[in-house]
């Protein structure tokens, strides 16, 4: 299909990034997102690393960087020492995604404290905003803020208020299916609201019932018709990313604020090369249909 890309967070496969290149090219892919390696998380990597270590087996692989999956944002509203860690690492960040021609960097809205209304947070969470963007526009990368659960944008509404109020060339959504059911949203709404700024788009399918992820298209986000609305009737172009959360993987732990089995229960696949590869190829046969 004209200019749409599948990418995928390879690390659901392993934790090796060996095996990570391995698997994506099998498939025919030619990009991934990095957003661990090694078991080492990208915003943990300096430039130098990235240039003499990761670099080279993309290139040797014939693999491509769609986006980084940093965790950006993903530090308590109140917590100014790890925002400021995160401030320097976002620098490094974009100075590796040059390196890697990437223009996508993946974050957050901030964790906001259990029990009280995120509401209280928003100025805070503009305010902290305004100084990560800031680092993207120097550097001309592209913030990508998800929909994850937990943070100050993780319902529509907020969501929606943050495009809306930062307004920047430097800072849209990625739009993740999977974490708007899991908050208990509609995801046609979402998606009509948010597509002035949507420039990507997560691969991740859940159920209401209990919020577990399931294989694209087999869950409640919509994902067959708001693809067909994106890419045949909107002309979206650009990555459709796998991240199919369908088996256990290592870094998981600590990606989520709750304990890990609570988001996937238990392995629905023998490992995460056979899980990646089913949510490939799901994807693949939704958009065959187009």
């Amino acid at each position: 299909m004209k200019d749409i890309y599948i990418s995928g967070f390879a690390d659901e496969i392993s934790s090796s990034f060996d095996e990570q290149l391995k698997t994506v090219r099998e498939l025919g892919m030619q990009y991934i997102s990095l957003r661990s390696a090694d078991k080492k998380g990208i915003a943990d990597f300096t430039v130098e690393e990235v240039k003499t270590d990761l670099l080279p087996r993309l290139q040797a692989a014939g693999v491509g960087v769609s986006s980084l999956g940093s965790p950006i944002g993903k530090v308590k509203i109140d917590d100014e020492e790890g925002f400021e860690k995160q401030c320097a690492q976002l620098e490094t960040l974009c100075e590796i995604a040059k390196v890697l021609n990437c223009k996508y960097i993946r974050m957050f809205s901030f964790f906001m404290p259990e029990g009280k209304d995120p509401a209280d947070y928003r100025d805070a969470v503009i305010e902290k905003l305004r100084k990560f963007i800031a680092i993207a526009e120097k550097h001309d990368v592209i913030l990508m803020h998800e929909n994850e659960k937990d943070i100050y944008g993780d319902v529509l509404s907020r969501c929606v208020d943050l495009m809306q109020t930062l307004n920047s060339a430097h800072f849209k959504s990625a739009f993740d299916f999977a974490n708007f059911v899991q908050c208990g949203e509609d995801t046609a709404k979402c998606w009509d609201a948010l597509r002035p700024y949507i420039v990507y788009i997560h691969i991740k399918d859940a159920v209401s019932t209990d919020k577990e992820n399931v294989l694209c298209g087999t869950g409640e986000g919509k994902i067959p018709e708001l693809l067909h609305k994106a890419i045949v009737e909107e002309g979206y172009t650009g990555f459709l990313t796998l991240e199919p959360h369908l088996v256990l993987f290592d870094s998981l732990q600590s990606l989520e604020t709750t304990d890990a089995k609570n988001i996937i229960r238990e392995n629905k696949y023998k490992n995460g090369a056979e899980g990646y590869a089913a949510q490939y190829h799901a994807l693949c046969d939704i958009l065959a249909k187009f």
